[in-house]
């Protein structure tokens, strides 16, 4: 068993959810804000713990995560719920959404910095027969909190049609969001596009 420090899972959770772009060592160390070298170390370590699969292009060898290894899995569910752990007041305030199959992102400008922040931006994916239910309890939320939610709601095979079209915003959304409550869920569906 390998214990991640918190740049590893912070590694882990970048690769895997900017899955459109290639990472090495120096991309990586950028968006880290390490070095290189320190870059190259935790690649590395994660790679020869069966966590990341890499591939050489021309004289650089970039990385995603091995999603066919069992641990690997596991640990991204980890890694998910400890970011998560940082939001707590959001998922407090949405924990009535969650239920099983339905995945929320929280995004945004109130992910980074509430106080500044003019709305609260989520997305639900869920079944098709329920976006009724959730307009309920998002009025419901919404008549307790002093900002505006912005949620956007969509099916599991629609949010899918919009991720194999390279839909901007939705990548965006994946990038930068925050899993509030479906870890599973959203781990099944991002895997078919976190691999090589």
């Amino acid at each position: 068993m390998i214990e991640l420090t918190r740049k590893e899972q912070e590694a882990l959770i970048i690769i895997y959810k900017d899955f459109t772009n290639f990472y090495n060592a120096n991309s990586l160390s950028k968006k880290l804000e390490i070095t290189q070298v320190g870059a190259m170390k935790i690649l590395k370590r994660l790679e020869k713990a069966g966590l990341l699969a890499s591939k050489q292009i021309g004289k650089s060898i970039i990385y995603k995560i091995d999603i066919y290894d069992e641990l690997a899995q596991k640990l991204m569910g980890f890694a998910f719920v400890n970011e998560a752990g940082k939001h707590d007041r959001w998922r407090n305030e949405f924990k009535n959404l969650c239920k099983k199959g339905r995945i929320i992102l929280f995004y945004g400008s109130a992910s980074r910095n509430y106080a500044q922040a003019k709305d609260i931006d989520i997305m639900i994916i869920l079944k098709e027969g329920e976006f009724k239910e959730v307009n309920v309890k998002l009025e419901e939320i919404q008549a307790v909190l002093p900002k505006k939610i912005h949620a956007i709601k969509s099916t599991k095979h629609d949010f899918i049609r919009n991720l194999r079209s390279n839909n901007k915003a939705i990548l965006e959304i994946i990038r930068t969001g925050i899993i509030l409550c479906g870890y599973d869920n959203y781990m099944e569906i991002m895997n078919g596009f976190t691999s090589f």
